[in-house]
């Protein structure tokens, strides 16, 4: 059985970390991996992550299943960080959300539940998306088709024609959204465009699902949260995947949670024993580690206080490098070509240089950056901004 499998090609993305670790050059620069680093290049734990995970080992007494709804302390969190805590639909009981592996998890469990729902139609994704999003959709059986969305040569949204090609969608259509900090532009849809999706949307009877992987990494939680908050108030149904691993730094820990915001609350809880029964089939019980420790944070008010203020110092740093890296590369270039980094949100930026201009930034100057020219902002150190512009500059000349 096992001789009949072909080899699968390389995953692009982890392709370019392997590329970088083989490079013997002292002055590699990986820009690739999607991860947050410090000043001195680490992925740093947060401050109120170690201590809750202290406070949390210390009285903890088994490693008993927590059951197959999870840990409802911090679906309760999440619920809240998300939507906030007065929204409508938490006040309605509308909502249900289950414990996830990872933010994949919850888009895949999330999938499995459109299905289930009956949707047979094509998921729409956003051109360009996540490089995973597509084959996620595709593994649950739902075909995708995508929806223009980013000028590349001006680097921001092309709202107009986004709104154009959904209201062409059939009633009934799911959506798959970016909440904040676009993967992999960079660029979000303003308040205005947020408002006019909402109403498309409830108009044509459209389907939301967000994906929130970065909140607060964009230009706060509230702000980052708004647009998905305002679909949840003029829509029905909507659907969410969250994840913990950016902003709680619980990369390894796979923490995430999908939620359904229904129409009902009775609806809410029918589509709560589905998830559970799709995770059921799939990885049994969720884990709880990393979830334990956010539910621990979100009830100290002193460990929330110290996340929100280390969250808040991680977006300044990643503001002020796209700030430094928009103004060396006007400088190097005597244009603005470049300057759409500074006015993006969040981790990454797309460059718009063709694949031959990626290798040469690799072979000539050792800058690892994904194949689609998306470059990982929050991966630059302050002092590796010059060459990085010289780099960028010299083969965007050519």
């Amino acid at each position: 059985m096992l001789n009949s499998l072909k080899p699968m090609p390389p995953d692009p993305l982890l392709g370019v970390t392997e590329a970088f670790r083989a490079d013997p050059s002292r002055d590699k620069v990986d820009l690739g991996v999607g991860v947050y680093r410090d000043a001195s290049g680490i992925t740093p734990i947060p401050r109120a992550v170690r201590a809750a995970e202290q406070k949390m080992l210390a009285r903890q007494n088994t490693k008993a299943y927590v059951g197959p709804g999870g840990n409802r302390q911090f679906a309760a969190a999440m619920e809240k960080i998300a939507l906030g805590a007065s929204h409508p639909a938490l006040r309605d009981g509308r909502v249900a959300t289950l414990p996830s592996v990872g933010g994949t998890g919850a888009l895949r469990l999330g999938a499995e539940l459109i299905r289930l729902g009956g949707f047979s139609g094509t998921l729409q994704v956003s051109d360009p998306t996540w490089a995973n999003h597509v084959p996620v959709m595709k593994g649950a059986g739902i075909e995708t088709a995508a929806y223009p969305y980013y000028d590349v040569a001006a680097g921001r949204v092309l709202a107009a024609k986004m709104l154009e090609s959904l209201a062409a969608c059939a009633p009934g259509t799911v959506v798959l959204l970016h909440g904040s900090c676009h993967n992999p532009t960079g660029a979000d849809p303003d308040p205005g465009h947020w408002a006019e999706l909402a109403d498309l949307m409830a108009r044509r009877q459209l389907v939301p699902f967000v994906d929130m992987a970065y909140q607060g990494l964009g230009r706060g939680l509230d702000a980052d949260a708004a647009g998905l908050r305002l679909l949840c108030e003029r829509l029905p149904e909507v659907l969410v995947a969250v994840s913990c691993s950016k902003n709680f730094g619980l990369y390894r820990e796979r923490v995430g949670a999908v939620m359904c915001v229904a129409e009902s609350a009775a609806a809410a809880t029918i589509s709560m024993s589905h998830l559970q029964s799709l995770a059921r089939r799939n990885y049994s019980m969720p884990p709880d580690h990393g979830a334990a420790i956010v539910a621990e944070i979100a009830s100290d008010p002193a460990l929330y206080a110290d996340w929100q203020k280390e969250l808040d110092d991680m977006r300044d740093r990643v503001n002020g490098l796209r700030k430094s890296l928009a103004t060396a590369l006007r400088g190097e270039l005597g244009s603005g070509r470049f300057d759409f980094i500074e006015q993006q949100a969040g981790m990454f930026s797309m460059l718009g240089l063709g694949k031959a201009a990626v290798e040469r930034l690799r072979t000539e100057h050792h800058i690892y950056t994904a194949p689609d020219s998306r470059l990982n902002v929050a991966g630059l150190s302050g002092k590796e901004i010059p060459a990085v512009a010289r780099a960028i500059a010299a083969v965007s000349r050519d």
